[in-house]
């Protein structure tokens, strides 16, 4: 039997054309989406060394260390792999707000009949 990328045990990601991977952070301790980012293949190898999240700025188009600024670290837990390898979830410990708002998580806004809602009123403090 020839093992499938959904089966095998071998990390093979799925680059995207730009040489990115989807990587949802997700708090370990409540289960909450932080944020969502992309890593390229620097971004991940300096995740694995460091154990620290570690993301590709799209707009800056630059390597970013969660936090190296703000304090705001991002110590990974675990990381899980989707079905075909093109979506990472890292399950990390925050050590401050994932959004440059402030807030804790970076979707504190939602879709409603009228536009965008606030549903968490103001930056963590």
């Amino acid at each position: 039997m020839i093992a499938t990328i959904e089966e095998t045990a071998a990390f093979t990601p799925k680059w995207g054309s730009d040489g990115l991977v989807t990587a949802v952070a997700v708090d370990a301790g409540s289960g909450a989406v932080l944020m969502v980012a992309h890593m390229n293949a620097d971004a991940l190898a300096a995740t694995l060394a460091t154990g620290e999240a570690h993301y590709w700025s799209r707009s800056r188009r630059t390597l970013w260390h969660k936090g190296a600024t703000s304090g705001a670290i991002q110590r990974i837990i675990e990381i899980r792999v989707d079905c075909d390898q093109d979506c990472l979830l890292l399950i990390v410990e925050p050590a401050g707000p994932a959004c440059h708002t402030g807030r804790a998580n970076c979707f504190y806004r939602r879709l409603g009949t009228h536009g965008l809602e606030l549903i968490s009123e103001g930056p963590a403090t």
